[in-house]
């Protein structure tokens, strides 16, 4: 049995799966915020119900919103801040009292599809998320691409590439440059392009329901996303040529996307062709608890 944790800022969720990848089990409990310690133990006794459920223990994987250094192995880049600076594998390990693998949360979605998702099979998979936020993981043979300083994958944190002038120097970001891909490109950045044009802050659905009806402010925004999201994965095309692209978050439900955004990539592939799948994530809102889980592969 493979047990996944999905650590989130506002639950933790674990799942158990069967070798074959059937679900056990599966609960969640109001992530602790604030309190690492507490957070420690809210994994313990979400591990404690799987197995008491399953009368069966099993290998843990854990999902993380930021990553391990490399160098020195405390946890990075973590909005649910508490943990950073934290030796969170080593203490999992003390109160778990088993190895436990840690990735980041894109990672985990990317391992999860390339298993037995949206990219089963193929040699590279590069998932991105598209929601609250934007980042992304790359998975290679169905196994995290970490790379040498904990940050394959993070694609959220370069600038839109191929700036148009009305776009330059684009808006600031958290990440603390300009025009970046996770403030343009995730659901938030569509919401609030649609809010600098309107002064009304809608919710992604609400502006795609007004595009659908022709409203022209909304036609922009969309087509301005689409453009700069187009971008964003054709320079990943051109560095990576992944095999599929599977896209997550709450802005991978607008089916016109998966229309729209190949011919907005053709005009910046450095090929003479170009036919990668862009595909929804099989898995949805559990890939990232599935992946953890697949950690142990």
């Amino acid at each position: 049995m493979r047990l996944g944790i999905d650590w989130g800022g506002t639950k933790i969720e674990i799942i158990a799966l069967s070798n074959e990848g059937s679900e056990l089990f599966r609960q969640r409990v109001d992530t602790p915020r604030d309190d690492y310690q507490g957070c420690l133990e809210a994994v313990k006794h979400l591990v404690n119900e799987a197995e008491t459920a399953t009368s069966q223990s099993g290998t843990l994987g854990l999902g993380i919103p930021g990553s391990l250094s490399p160098k020195s192995g405390l946890v990075k880049n973590a909005n649910s801040t508490w943990m950073n600076g934290k030796p969170l594998d080593k203490d999992l390990e003390y109160v778990i009292g088993r190895p436990v693998r840690i990735q980041n949360d894109a990672n985990c979605l990317a391992v999860s599809e390339a298993t037995d998702g949206a990219g089963a099979g193929a040699h590279i998979v590069h998932a991105v998320i598209i929601g609250t936020g934007c980042g992304s993981g790359i998975a290679i043979d169905a196994r995290a691409h970490q790379g040498a300083n904990g940050i394959g994958g993070e694609w959220g944190a370069i600038t839109v590439p191929w700036l148009k002038e009305d776009e330059f120097p684009g808006p600031d970001s958290w990440i603390g440059h300009r025009g970046v891909i996770d403030r343009w490109c995730s659901g938030t950045g569509f919401q609030l392009h649609y809010k600098e044009k309107t002064g009304t802050l809608l919710k992604g659905y609400e502006i795609m329901a007004l595009k659908r009806s022709n409203d022209a402010v909304a036609t922009h925004v969309y087509e301005a996303y689409v453009s700069r999201l187009a971008r964003s994965l054709a320079m990943s095309a051109n560095l990576l040529d992944p095999d599929v692209f599977v896209l997550g978050g709450g802005m991978s439900n607008i089916d016109e996307l998966y229309e729209d955004l190949p011919p907005a990539m053709v005009p910046y592939i450095f090929s003479d062709t170009f036919d990668t799948p862009i595909r929804k994530a099989v898995h949805g809102d559990s890939s990232g608890v599935r992946g953890a889980a697949w950690l142990w592969n």
